[in-house]
């Protein structure tokens, strides 16, 4: 049945939308670029944040697209390739018409690694270098970014080591790196490894340290859990990690003085009762730090919790269904009342409303066919990029 569904919308067909497929949206809505599972393909969004209506612009790119970014502030795309290679195409972005144009490409691999490619590629908080995760080399890679947002050459690359008891964790595989606050260390979740390795980050010259592979500064894991996903509270004293194969959050207390993490809390994302596949996805904290957001690919849901503003310990507040099948990520807006969710297996991108005051989702039943979403970016209208704060 999803091979069924999944055949009928690669032309990318709209399920609902406010507008036709071939109007001329405003100028001033937003777009939204999307990575494509195993399609090699950029499909665009136009986003009406007043309305909260979308309409679909097609492919705008023919390339592999494991993860896309949108630079924060210049009109700049950067997509991972899942080939071998490793392979990051630099685009630039038409706001008139959502088309963009390759300027550049940067290969960050030394020597090829298995099928996978890219898992993760985001920007640090400066926008001044592109942050890499290499699922298949087992390596993370840090490439400095220019003021008009070109790529120069890879500054840093730092291997893992380890392995899990599932048979996806043979060795070290590298699923997301963010720089803390503080902007002096690297952390990467390693979903082969069971760890989450702590490296010393330089923001002039945008290196992580290699450390000493005797004595790697890492936070473990349960065996098995398989770290996906990481996300700071705005205090910059909490870390929250989200756990794929095991489908749990985890609460962490950071210490920027030294680069540690402490466990405090650890909570599930299943529903109760919960049997068959477990595979947490997707991981964000609203810009006020009130709320945390988890996707569920096991349940098709979406969870919601609430922070407490004093520990950063977590409540569960809401869960609810996906909107589709395999909600692979999502993104909340830049404004924070809206999130889109990529729900890979049924190729449909489905729009939430966010209470502003409780975090509450509610579905839209807005919802539009792009073939097989995996990661979701934005161009805001007003300049800055929306995406998973992570």
């Amino acid at each position: 049945m999803l091979a069924a569904v999944t055949a009928s919308t690669a032309a990318a067909v709209p399920l609902f939308a406010a507008t036709s497929a071939h109007a001329a949206p405003a100028r001033s809505n937003d777009l939204l670029y999307l990575g494509t599972w195993g399609r090699s393909q950029v499909h665009a969004v136009r986003f009406d944040p007043v309305h909260g209506t979308m309409t679909p612009l097609g492919s705008m790119a023919e390339v592999s697209s494991n993860w896309v970014a949108v630079h924060p502030t210049r009109p700049v795309l950067y997509v991972a390739a899942g080939q071998q290679g490793g392979t990051i195409r630099v685009f630039h972005i038409d706001d008139a018409s959502g088309s963009l144009r390759q300027t550049g490409e940067v290969e960050t691999q030394v020597a090829p690694g298995a099928d996978g490619g890219l898992s993760y590629i985001g920007l640090n908080e400066d926008a001044d270098t592109l942050l890499v995760a290499d699922f298949s080399t087992g390596s993370a890679v840090t490439v400095p970014v220019g003021r008009q947002g070109g790529l120069g050459a890879v500054a840093s690359r730092v291997h893992g080591t380890g392995s899990g008891p599932h048979p996806r964790q043979t060795g070290p595989h590298p699923h997301h790196v963010v720089v803390d606050p503080s902007r002096g260390f690297a952390l990467i979740a390693d979903f082969g490894a069971d760890r989450v390795f702590v490296h010393d980050y330089d923001r002039a010259t945008h290196r992580m340290s290699a450390g000493t592979p005797e004595e790697p500064r890492a936070y473990a894991t349960a065996a098995g859990s398989g770290p996906r996903r990481l996300a700071f509270h705005p205090s910059g004293r909490t870390v929250y990690l989200l756990n794929e194969l095991t489908a749990d959050i985890q609460v962490l207390r950071w210490d920027p003085r030294v680069g540690t993490l402490t466990p405090r809390q650890l909570l599930t994302t299943n529903a109760p009762g919960h049997t068959g596949t477990t595979s947490a996805a997707e991981l964000a904290v609203s810009h006020d730090g009130r709320h945390v957001y988890t996707s569920n690919r096991g349940d098709n849901a979406l969870v919601v919790f609430s922070v407490d503003p004093r520990t950063g310990l977590l409540t569960e507040a809401q869960r609810l269904p996906c909107g589709g099948v395999t909600p692979w990520s999502f993104t909340l807006h830049p404004e924070g009342r809206w999130l889109f969710v990529a729900n890979e297996a049924s190729s449909t991108v489905d729009l939430f409303r966010v209470d502003p005051r409780s975090g509450r989702l509610t579905d839209t039943g807005t919802s539009v066919a792009v073939p097989n979403p995996d990661c979701i970016s934005v161009r805001s209208s007003r300049g800055t990029a929306g995406a998973t704060r992570s």
